[in-house]
């Protein structure tokens, strides 16, 4: 199927006051090309929520399993729950049965999903071995007739999340860009490495390239983007409409914010001070709870705390510590007191952590 301008799930891109690019996706105006990468078992509602209060254009949910979630999960369709209030919300589900995966999608556009996405690069052992992630990459037929199915499926739009291959023997990913292009995807997604490499090594910015040329639809680099000046070359180099930051943004939301001043005045912007940032901590960290419950709030915000103290002084007693809480309470005092100190107490030399953490 060959994506025409009038098709109403087409993504179109629009030049900003500001000279940013700001994308429509089927009905969705997103403020910007800026987006949070889908995360396993961390891009979920409350960081959603972080990432878009920091300027995130569009967030992205954890990947949701399509056999689970047909199948009734509670925990997959938990995942999706807040989609309605979220709008507009990416939902990434995997799979690699066009039918299984066709039925997920129509779920989750039922629970509001603004847009679907596919993921085709999740590099994970479990996930690959089931036929899925970077797993369907490697059958370009069935690439195919998944998007395909999805696009048939839904009234929303649907987008794919690849990487640039297998290995460095068989990169495909601009043909499967240009087939998920004519299956009917509005925009591709390209992680900038093979499934071999995982996360080692570096993104190849300039391949994406390839996959810019070769397809009209919006394409969104992905790959070590840490900071503005990343973001800023990932995009001069790839030439790609947007990018989509996962990692770079792990205890450092403002990222999108620093980023987004970056591009729009090419001057750099400061990241918050300390009390602002504890003030980012202690809310995300209550809103986990509050989400979550207990005990599985507890559980669950302790990784996040040590992404948001990462860096700062004294941070491997306070991820010590942090690991022997027990209560809400005392991981909000044991957070309180942490700022607390490090605002009031001067440190003479070495770097933000100079008891050697990190």
């Amino acid at each position: 199927m060959t994506i025409h301008s009038k098709n109403p799930k087409c993504s179109r891109l629009i030049v900003g006051n500001n000279g940013l690019q700001t994308i429509k996706i089927g009905p969705a105006v997103l403020p910007n090309t800026v987006f949070l990468a889908p995360m396993a078992g961390i891009t979920d509602y409350p960081f959603r929520c972080l990432a878009r209060s920091c300027g995130a254009g569009l967030v992205v949910s954890e990947m949701i399993a399509s056999q689970a979630l047909i199948r009734n999960s509670s925990r997959s369709i938990r995942m999706a729950s807040t989609a309605e209030k979220e709008f507009p919300l990416a939902v990434q589900i995997s799979g690699s049965d066009p039918v299984v995966m066709a039925e997920a999608a129509r779920i989750n556009e039922s629970l509001g999903a603004a847009i679907i996405d596919i993921n085709m690069g999740c590099p994970q052992r479990k996930i690959v071995k089931t036929g899925a992630g970077a797993n369907l990459m490697r059958d370009e037929v069935l690439a195919g007739k998944v998007i395909e199915a999805i696009v048939n499926a839904v009234g929303v739009s649907v987008t794919v999340k690849i990487r640039l291959g297998w290995n460095h023997k068989s990169i495909n990913a601009t043909r499967i860009a240009k087939i998920a292009q004519d299956s009917g995807a509005s925009l591709v997604t390209v992680h900038g490495r093979t499934r071999s490499q995982m996360f080692s090594g570096k993104a190849d910015w300039s391949a994406i390239k390839e996959v810019k040329e070769a397809v009209s639809i919006p394409v969104i680099a992905n790959g070590d983007i840490h900071s503005p000046k990343d973001a800023s070359l990932c995009i001069e180099v790839s030439g790609a409409d947007g990018i989509m930051i996962g990692r770079g943004a792990l205890g450092r939301p403002w990222l999108f914010d620093q980023i987004l001043h970056f591009l729009g005045t090419g001057e750099d912007k400061r990241p918050p001070g300390l009390e602002e940032q504890y003030a980012i901590a202690i809310k995300h960290f209550e809103h986990i709870v509050d989400f979550y419950g207990l005990p599985v709030g507890l559980w669950l915000s302790r990784k996040h705390l040590a992404w948001h103290t990462k860096g700062l002084h004294g941070s491997a007693l306070f991820r010590k510590s942090l690991n022997n809480t027990k209560s809400f309470n005392e991981v909000r005092d044991l957070l309180r007191r942490f700022y607390e100190a490090i605002l009031t107490t001067p440190i003479s030399s070495g770097s933000p952590d100079s008891d050697g953490s990190a």
